[in-house]
């Protein structure tokens, strides 16, 4: 008899692993907006007695921070969709190895809630439709695909 708890180590390890791979490698090969290209650490000298005009310089750089961040979470948010649906689709090549099948499915999906949660906040409510309706459907394609190789009696 197999060890549970150790299959489901290794695919929790393969889920994290592979998220994280996929993560830093999007954060090296396409840079995040940084607060400071927009934003000075301190309040510029020719502000500091002007309260008003703190408040006025901060949201402009904020406004500007935002305006880039979100396009780019967007387009993260794309890569880590096309990685998650490419390794659900890999998780299929290894149907016989249920350790691999399960850490790439079970990963590919992590990827689309990571993806999910950078952009929620940027995506309009037509956008979310879709991502939901899209999760919704690559679930239920798993759990199809899954349980109803599992429900049907082997041949000998």
């Amino acid at each position: 008899m197999e060890n549970k708890v150790s299959k489901w180590a290794v695919v929790l390890g393969i889920v994290i692993v592979l998220n994280l791979f996929f993560n830093y490698t999007i954060s090296l090969v396409y840079k995040a907006p940084q607060y400071d290209d927009f934003c000075a650490p301190a309040v510029p000298k020719e502000f500091s007695d002007r309260p008003t005009q703190v408040d006025e310089y901060y949201k402009n750089c904020y406004d500007d921070l935002r305006e880039v961040q979100d396009p780019y979470n967007r387009n993260v948010f794309v890569a880590l969709v096309v990685l998650g649906v490419l390794s659900v689709l890999a998780g299929n090549f290894f149907v016989k190895n249920e350790v691999i099948t399960n850490g790439l499915a079970l990963g590919g999906l992590f990827s689309f809630i990571i993806a999910s949660m950078r952009y929620w906040g940027a995506a309009d409510d037509i956008v979310k439709v879709f991502i939901l309706a899209a999760a919704l459907g690559i679930l239920f394609w798993i759990a199809y695909k899954k349980f109803n190789e599992r429900i049907r009696p082997e041949r000998n």
